[in-house]
């Protein structure tokens, strides 16, 4: 198991298949407003590979994650408009050693986002 970090796994149920090129991004909610620490698109493993996944950027406190499963499904040729277009998911981290990874399952119609291991 990593230490530390944020990883992000996303999965399309409905086809089967990693959700390859979903845009993802991953917020500080800071006092003084949301902070990116990280952005880019889910690649052919179901991954999200970016440095924080290792940690980097990463300190106590609020996150939000935002998976853009509209512009998915239109990539995918799944013309809107959509039932669920961004699907935001918040969480806290107390303790940066260890590591948090949120598996995303999901369909036009549905989600489960959790901390998984």
């Amino acid at each position: 198991m990593t230490a530390g970090g944020i990883s992000v796994h996303a999965v399309d149920v409905a086809e089967g298949c990693p959700a390859v090129g979903l845009r993802v991004t991953i917020a500080a909610l800071d006092e003084g407003g949301p902070r990116v620490v990280a952005e880019g698109e889910i690649g052919a493993n179901g991954s999200f590979d970016h440095p924080v996944v290792r940690g980097v950027g990463v300190a106590a406190g609020r996150y939000e994650v935002v998976f853009q499963l509209g512009a998915y499904f239109t990539g995918q040729g799944r013309p809107g408009p959509h039932f669920l277009d961004q699907v935001p998911f918040r969480f806290t981290i107390a303790d940066v050693a260890e590591h948090h990874h949120l598996p995303l399952k999901f369909t036009r119609f549905g989600y489960a986002v959790f901390r998984g291991v």
